[in-house]
């Protein structure tokens, strides 16, 4: 079981082609919305991979938009809570959520009750980008090359190691305690409120090692403060095509992935949801941010229908929910 989640979700790779029907021209009167400054929830810390996508998004979706967009960062337990606090809102169109893969198919497969559910209590509305996975260690007091050096350190040593990341049931926390659960390990996790505060923690030894976006990780590995060992992906990154796949690295079968899309409380209009899954499609499609994108690792998932995506976040809820129960993870 422990392969299944590990290789099944993969498959949807191919969802990046973008080869559904482009949206349609929302039917939505002049001046009807927006009205009033859009609000974008990004339910992690500042300095992570959600939030800088966020933040790259938001300049060009206010003059799409022709209304402020604010982005007001709300983190904790993995993304839950900020996309709780959306979840609650009157569905008008002042607030939707970045959303991760984590609090719509990751927390809801641990033990911790949800105080909302992904699929009921929100509408959504478009995905925004496709998001790698790889693992970097500290450099400090941590003597590894490579992932097979790195393996026997943590089975030499049993509970001594510590992951970090932006909470529990966040990407980075499944994928790194997936990962000691595939080599045969114990490590101990440690959650912080985002992914900033991640990479601090793990430049200056407080953890030992981390699981992310290759781009954030990047320059902590050129400055000789971490050493990415591998990318769990199929292929190896472009963005840092000297590190090896797992599979290259001794690990077979070990493959990460996360993404974010935008979501709105339950019972938004339908002409809402098409206007600012338009407004997406525009902003995405724009030559600079889809070049940023492809520049940090996680390309612009492009040409989804609103319909499309929910069907998606389905999917994606019934895979990965029970694939999460089996592993079992308390913490």
């Amino acid at each position: 079981m422990t392969d299944q989640i590990l290789t099944t979700p993969l498959r949807r790779r191919a969802l990046l082609a973008g080869t559904g029907a482009m949206l349609a021209a929302p039917a939505l009167g002049q001046g009807a919305w927006p009205t009033r400054p859009v609000r974008i929830v990004v339910p992690f810390g500042a300095g992570g991979g959600s939030d800088v996508t966020t933040r790259i998004i938001a300049p060009r979706l206010q003059e799409v938009l022709g209304q402020p967009v604010v982005i007001e960062n709300r983190g904790g337990a993995g993304g839950v809570v900020g996309t709780d606090y959306v979840a609650k809102q009157p569905p008008n169109g002042d607030v939707f959520v970045l959303a991760t893969l984590s609090p719509i198919g990751l927390a809801p497969g641990l033990p911790a009750p949800m105080p909302f559910d992904p699929i009921r209590d929100l509408t959504p509305v478009a995905p925004t980008v496709f998001v790698p996975i790889c693992m970097a260690i500290t450099t400090r007091g941590v003597d590894a090359r490579t992932a097979q050096d790195f393996v026997r350190l943590m089975r030499a040593r049993p509970g001594f190691y510590q992951y970090g990341s932006s909470g529990v049931g966040a990407s980075g926390h499944i994928s790194a305690a997936t990962f000691a659960i595939k080599v045969g390990a114990e490590a101990v996790h440690v959650p912080y409120r985002g992914g900033g505060q991640v990479f601090a923690a793990l430049q200056s030894g407080e953890i030992h090692y981390c699981m992310d976006i290759p781009s954030l990780l990047k320059p902590f590995h050129d400055g000789g403060t971490a050493r990415i060992l591998f990318t769990a992906t199929d292929e190896r990154s472009s963005i840092i095509p000297d590190i090896p796949t797992a599979r290259e690295a001794g690990i077979p079968d070990f493959k990460s992935y996360s993404w974010y899309g935008i979501f709105g409380p339950a019972g938004m209009a339908r002409p809402i949801v098409d206007r600012m899954a338009q407004a997406l499609e525009t902003v995405l499609s724009d030559a600079t941010i889809a070049r940023r994108f492809e520049e940090m690792g996680t390309p612009a998932m492009r040409g989804w229908t609103p319909d499309r995506f929910a069907a998606f976040v389905r999917e994606e809820n019934a895979t990965w929910v029970p694939l999460v129960r089996s592993l079992n993870i308390r913490e």
